[in-house]
């Protein structure tokens, strides 16, 4: 798999267990409204500790240009994942990779105007808590997305059906929050690891 992101990290036990076993991305959610909010502040000393080879990524929902940009700099990610209803012209004056959420009700119109080098991530549809909602999205309609753009796969994800998941969907990365959970925020260690574990093996055989 080229690509696993933990979102939702807020411990640096998380981080660096979710890096033990294999993750490659690491998500910290910017936006307050959500459960899983870290301050940039405290994202910044778990973001110091890693190594440079992780990319470290900042989740902003419908936020200004300056706060993403404020964020940015004082955290130290090393990119930004827009979870919102953000137009195309944001790709313009973010200077750092971006990951553009979409659903697969919007997949068409958001591939169409946003530029080839954004990666898209595929969550479900919820306007209201936007990410981390353990909602599985429709795998067999993700694939043929799938197969005409890059696409980080989400939504419902977990240590269970990670492996049908990228059997079916073949996405060219994984990303997973609420499937490896206590409570928001808070990373079961057994099941990030073994799903994190298991997305590899399925890689690995391909």
């Amino acid at each position: 798999m080229t690509f696993m992101k933990v979102c939702g990290i807020t411990r640096a036990s998380d981080a660096h267990h979710a890096i033990t076993h294999g993750a490659s991305a690491l998500g910290f959610v910017f936006w307050p409204q959500s459960p899983r909010y870290i301050a940039p502040d405290k994202a910044a000393i778990i973001i110091s500790e890693l190594q440079d080879n992780i990319q470290t990524v900042g989740v902003f929902v419908d936020q200004s240009l300056e706060e993403i940009s404020r964020v940015v700099s004082e955290a130290g990610v090393s990119m930004v994942q827009l979870h919102g209803d953000e137009s195309s012209s944001y790709a313009e004056r973010i200077p750092l990779p971006l990951l553009k959420a979409m659903t697969l009700e919007n997949a068409a119109e958001t591939m169409a105007n946003w530029p080839e080098p954004t990666v898209m991530l595929l969550d479900a549809n919820d306007t209201v808590r936007r990410g981390g909602t353990g909602k599985r999205i429709d795998w067999t309609r993700a694939a043929a997305v799938a197969s005409s753009r890059r696409v980080i796969l989400a939504g419902g994800l977990t240590d269970i059906n990670i492996e049908e998941a990228i059997t079916t969907v073949r996405p060219y990365g994984v990303d997973v929050s609420s499937g490896v959970e206590d409570s928001p925020g808070v990373k079961n260690l057994n099941k990030l690891s073994c799903f994190l574990e298991r997305a590899r093996g399925v890689s690995d055989d391909s």
